[in-house]
């Protein structure tokens, strides 16, 4: 995939810029607050119809404005298409080739995306919730049916906590209709368990070895899932089975809680290095590495079940590698894929890699071709 151009009108501090973008490695250049980060924004929003930073969402429009557009074109598989998002103060469109899209699953993986922020560092010892959305951004790119099954899945989450709560303080209620909730959970539980089940082992056919590309440091890294019910097959029956056996066995301690303790929306995954749990054993440096190393294994994965690479997004990467890293990592990545990049100096980059780049200078809200 690769974002041909790039528009927007009154997003965040810019009243609007239109940019044409490399097919390969795009850099763009500026001091800290001047809007780079914006730019990488923009992408992720056309791709994903969400933003990777925190707040309200409203909050990307510029200050005394009514609405925000993102307008990318973009090309995938020589098929060219046209995409659009409008953000106002309550609501927000998406469109593709003018036609307005009414499901946000029939829009995304229009544009694929990879990123990579100085935000992502808290995924090896931030809160389960992080690495949950970590999956559930990649599998919803890669996969209509996770996407679908998912949203299915927190629909049906959402009703059966409710009912939890009605069973709870009414005893007249009826049980029977929380067991039909708790059938239809299970069926989306057990395709939700085995795509992220399949995923992470994908994942760990490739961190490692691009791990060692980036460091050159040869260590065995490994992602290992972490259900929050004891699960010894990912085969159908086996989890069916396994989940049906944890609501009878946990009816009431649910029924007290009122909510739903068990299923795919209360897992885990953790990063080994040589066997130790990288939370505990490993530097901050080999932290940053390592999951640099898992976003970036996820593109190969992308390619087998799309055909095409995605955009790779990387915020401010510079900062977070040293000078023998950072060269690794763009020479790893200045192939067959587009990258869009931020930084505030390029001071001892590889001119060879350089002079394959398209780089923008960015101040004061306006974006310049170098």
């Amino acid at each position: 995939m690769i974002v041909r151009t790039l528009k927007v009108n009154n997003f965040r501090n810019y009243d609007k810029f239109l940019v044409t973008l490399g097919s390969k490695m795009n850099i763009f250049i500026g001091n800290n607050a001047s809007g780079k980060t914006n730019i990488l924004e923009a992408v992720a929003i056309l791709g994903l119809t969400k933003s990777f930073r925190n707040g309200i969402e409203s909050d990307i429009i510029k200050l005394n404005k009514q609405k925000a557009i993102i307008e990318g074109r973009i090309l995938n598989n020589k098929q060219i298409k046209d995409l659009k998002i409008e953000f106002r103060e309550k609501d927000k469109n998406v469109y593709i080739n003018s036609k307005k899209v009414r499901k946000y699953a029939d829009y995304i993986s229009n544009l694929n995306i990879v990123i990579f922020t100085p935000l992502d560092l808290d995924i090896i010892k931030g809160s389960p919730s992080i690495r949950r959305n970590l999956l559930n951004i990649s599998l919803s790119q890669i996969s209509y049916s996770y996407l679908v099954t998912y949203n299915e899945y927190n629909k049906i989450l959402k009703t059966r906590n409710e009912y939890l709560k009605i069973l709870y303080t009414n005893g007249l209620a009826d049980k029977a209709y929380l067991d039909i909730l708790t059938e239809k959970l299970i069926e989306k539980a057990v395709i939700i368990y085995q795509e992220r089940y399949s995923y992470l082992n994908k994942i760990n056919s490739y961190i490692s070895s691009i791990y060692y590309d980036i460091t050159n440091e040869l260590i065995n890294i490994k992602v290992n899932y972490k259900p929050n019910i004891d699960i010894d097959s990912f085969v159908s029956k086996n989890i069916e089975n396994k989940l049906k056996e944890c609501y009878m066995k946990n009816f009431k301690k649910e029924l007290q809680a009122g909510m739903t303790l068990y299923g795919p929306h209360r897992d885990d995954f953790a990063f080994f290095m040589n066997n130790l749990d990288m939370r505990i054993y490993a530097s901050q440096g080999q932290q940053k590495c390592v999951v640099l190393s898992y976003k970036l294994a996820s593109i190969p994965i992308f390619k087998e079940t799309s055909g095409t690479n995605p955009v790779l997004l990387l915020d401010d990467i510079f900062s977070e590698l040293d000078l023998e890293k950072r060269n690794k990592l763009l020479k790893y990545i200045n192939h067959d894929i587009q990258s869009i990049i931020t930084t505030t100096d390029l001071k001892n980059i590889s001119k060879k890699i350089l002079n394959d780049a398209v780089i923008f200078n960015v101040s004061e809200g306006k974006i310049e071709r170098s």
